[in-house]
């Protein structure tokens, strides 16, 4: 299988996943990027079976209703049964990095929301240890260079990711060469530094379920 076959295969298993678990009330938090993408069209088959979503990026949002899907603001929903988004990495605890598409702030708030979160990814995302991936760091512009400063303290090389400005308004830092042993304690030191928004790692609030595409089929992994 390709990988886009892959992703497919792990964005049919969530709404295969999801679907028994909502009824006519029902708020379905929806992620961003390629994966995200495939859930949604997938999602668009079932959309009588729920009330709506939110979204955690305009570009997602706009792909909702393009298939008539409702969508909400976060701040007018009370309650959101799952969150359904991709990964650029995932290692056995289900803590994560996100951001590769820079909607880590509002993927991260969703989240937090969500009663469930379900991660889906391909086979390719899955490592022992994070950091492969470079991590995003969401910034307030004027904070930039200070916040790559302190992040080179902390044993990173930050890259300032060039032409690119979030959906909040703000700047990526993409910090390579870090083997990310405890992710705790380093989303926490990360989002400690004065500018930052928030980081990719979702250590704090790991997924809850992983459906990860193999060439054996769709695995379901629990932390």
């Amino acid at each position: 299988m390709t990988q886009d076959e892959l992703k497919q295969a792990v964005a049919r298993a969530a709404v295969d996943y999801i679907h028994p678990k909502l009824d006519s009330d029902s708020i379905v938090g929806v992620g961003t990027g390629s994966t995200a993408n495939y859930f949604i069209d997938y999602l668009a088959e079932i959309k009588g079976s729920f009330d709506g979503t939110v979204a955690s990026s305009e570009a997602s949002a706009e792909r909702l209703k393009s298939h008539g899907i409702p969508v909400y603001d976060l701040n007018a929903i009370d309650n959101m049964v799952v969150y359904v988004d991709g990964a650029d990495e995932t290692n056995p605890a289900l803590e994560l990095i996100k951001g590769g598409g820079a909607a880590l702030t509002r993927e991260k708030i969703v989240a937090a929301v969500a009663d469930e979160f379900v991660c889906i990814a391909d086979g390719s995302k899955w490592v022992d240890t994070l950091g492969a991936f470079p991590l995003p760091v969401e910034v307030i512009p004027m904070a930039r260079s200070h916040v790559a400063r302190e992040l080179v303290k902390l044993g990173g090389d930050p890259v300032y990711r060039e032409g690119v400005v979030t959906d909040n308004g703000n700047v990526i830092l993409d910090v390579h060469n870090m083997a990310i042993t405890n992710s705790k304690q380093m989303e926490k030191d990360i989002n400690q530094i004065v500018g930052v928004v928030t980081n990719g790692l979702f250590a704090a609030r790991a997924a809850d379920v992983l459906l990860i595409g193999r060439e054996s089929g769709v695995e379901t992994v629990t932390a």
